[in-house]
């Protein structure tokens, strides 16, 4: 068992002022896998000092300086990729083939995405009599959820460095190991005392104080909405900067021109990856009413290449979810598409056969969902797929549209215009065109209650600047 006693603050390692610890569990053997700090708002203020005492001397350093740095660091995490990767299998259930590429790849990339990013930026314009400089917003307060636990933390940590600022994470505590191994690295690159703060704990606590601290100037924050709306409103008492990136219900529209035979099985891969733990994930199939029949067979045949079963068997595509908590929520979800009168295509509620240890479930397809349905609103966070018909373009248009969310969605046609126009069409911050392959260096973030801000790309790193003009 892996005991992690100390956190990161002011570029040492030092012992929790709580005596708490945090149990992470193991999602396929449900045996404790590490215990961590249990951190205590006496930890944050701690290292929020450290962060504002730092700020100054890092945001004076010259970007080149900074991007150097990052790119460091990316190489560092990339030459622990076998390491983390195992690790992140172990605390999440992603299937190890695809957690290297996924969960330390893009991770370590972006950190140099973020440093080029930093290089390009028009750091001073000049507007008439005014000259324009773009600054660092000052301390960050960053907390990350657990799936794509370093991913998420990255997205935060590198466009902030790069711009200048300090910051002060709160990794998930149900996915935290992956976050010692960054600042491991981070400590040996040598980033200055301060400049780079890891805090361990619950959101009621550690995040809570993150957000109210009156010395955090900005948040960022991904997780669930519900979760997002507290950040909100702790951080409105001293008017700090939040961005965040929420919750996910995801409509995969496939015209009637489309090519079922490809966007089916994309779709259920689109639905299923991660076991469904994705907050974009596209949970909603919308399809042609003459063509449903059609969808849900080669739906069913997808599902042959998602058994469920150890994350760490060569090929394996869907492993067991975080936790006996999730485990739980999603097969409760499972019952109530049933009790609601949606079609039970396969899966259902049940433990996996063979797998009645580890948080498995079943990957799930429903048909015949109406829009009204709880599956086809709420975002479940497991294998479930819904599958719902429309007799017009513009009903599938409206369908896609119904709903309190707007992060990602798709859209399938024969004809490449028609599909970017219905895409046009869809409120919602990112849309894959048949298939269009992803793009790290792309805006993501979400319209309605996904979130406020973007990340990624320039668009991340304009999250952590302030603009200020010098009239002359």
């Amino acid at each position: 068992m892996d005991v992690r006693d100390k956190i990161y603050i002011n570029g040492s390692w030092v012992a929790s002022t709580g005596t708490g610890t945090l149990e992470v569990i193991d999602s396929t053997t449900e045996e404790v896998l590490a215990t961590i700090p249990d951190g205590t708002p006496e930890d944050v203020d701690k290292a929020v000092e450290a962060a504002a005492a730092a700020f100054p001397a890092w945001a004076a350093t010259s970007r080149e300086e900074r991007a150097k740095t990052l790119i460091r660091i990316g190489e560092a995490l990339a030459a622990r990729t076998d390491e983390i990767a195992d690790t992140i299998t172990h605390e999440l259930g992603m299937p190890r083939s695809l957690s290297g590429m996924i969960q330390v790849g893009l991770p370590a990339g972006a950190f140099a995405d973020a440093a080029h990013a930093a290089e390009a930026f028009p750091w001073e314009e000049e507007i008439g009599n005014s000259l324009v400089v773009h600054e660092p917003v000052g301390v960050v307060g960053a907390i990350t959820p657990w799936n794509y636990p370093l991913y998420q933390i990255v997205l935060k940590v590198a466009p902030a460095l790069a711009a200048g600022c300090t910051v002060v994470l709160k990794p998930s505590e149900v996915a935290p190991l992956n976050a010692f191994a960054l600042a491991e690295v981070i400590d040996e690159v040598g980033l200055p005392a301060g400049v780079f703060n890891l805090v361990t704990g619950v959101g009621p606590v550690v995040g809570e104080a993150i957000a109210a601290h009156p010395k955090v100037d900005m948040v960022s924050f991904t997780g669930s909405t519900r979760a997002g709306k507290r950040v909100m409103e702790l951080a409105s008492n001293s008017i700090k900067r939040v961005s965040l990136e929420l919750g996910g219900k995801s409509a995969n529209v496939m015209l009637d021109d489309a090519d079922f035979a490809k966007a089916v099985p994309a779709g259920l891969f689109a639905c299923y990856m991660n076991s469904g733990q994705t907050c974009s994930a596209l949970t909603r199939m919308i399809v042609p009413r003459e063509r449903l029949a059609e969808v849900e067979q080669l739906a069913l045949e997808g599902t042959a290449g998602f058994t469920p079963g150890n994350p760490f068997e060569e090929g394996k595509l869907l492993g067991p979810l975080v936790s006996s908590v999730q485990r739980d929520r999603v097969r409760a979800y499972i019952n109530k598409g049933i009790e609601e009168g949606a079609k039970l295509v396969t899966g259902g509620a049940e433990a996996p056969e063979g797998l009645e240890k580890g948080f498995f479930v079943q990957p799930t397809i429903f048909s015949e969902v109406t829009r009204t349905m709880t599956i086809a609103r709420e975002e479940i966070f497991g294998p479930v797929l819904a599958i719902i018909p429309y007799d017009t373009e513009e009903e599938a248009i409206d369908i896609a549209n119904d709903t309190s969310y707007g992060l990602a969605g798709a859209v399938w046609s024969g004809d490449q215009a028609r599909a970017e126009k219905v895409a046009r069409l869809l409120r919602t911050g990112q849309v894959d065109i048949n298939g269009g392959a992803f793009n790290p260096s792309a805006p993501f973030g979400g319209y309605k209650q996904s979130g406020i801000g973007r990340e990624r790309g320039k668009y991340g790193l304009e999250e952590f600047i302030e603009t200020k003009s010098m009239q002359r």
